[in-house]
């Protein structure tokens, strides 16, 4: 991982309170563009409420949504669809760690 992505991820972070999770990210995505869940919702073509379950951290969202929303945003996929397996695997109780590289 580059210093640049570790800076980030240390200031995501630290304005979060704690690990960026998907939802997370999303969330600070939505703050700093100063838009309403429901506005962002329908960028993702998502409903509101399951934008805030996902925000929350209380939906889990499948990797080819993750790169969905990626997209929608203009954001590369990788790290969205890397949190999105980390996600996954913290459910299940693994205590597995997830990298995305592009080929």
């Amino acid at each position: 991982m580059s210093t640049r992505k570790s800076k980030t991820r240390k200031f995501l972070e630290e304005i979060t309170g704690g690990p960026v999770e998907l939802g997370k990210l999303l969330e600070s995505i939505r703050l700093g563009e100063e838009l309403s869940q429901a506005r962002f919702a329908k960028l993702l073509d998502i409903s509101r409420s399951h934008l805030n379950d996902i925000e929350k951290g209380h939906k889990v969202v499948s990797p080819e949504r993750a790169a969905r929303f990626a997209k929608a945003l203009g954001h590369a996929p990788e790290r969205f669809v890397e949190l999105s397996l980390q996600s996954l695997l913290d459910h299940s109780g693994l205590k597995l760690k997830v990298i995305v590289d592009v080929p």
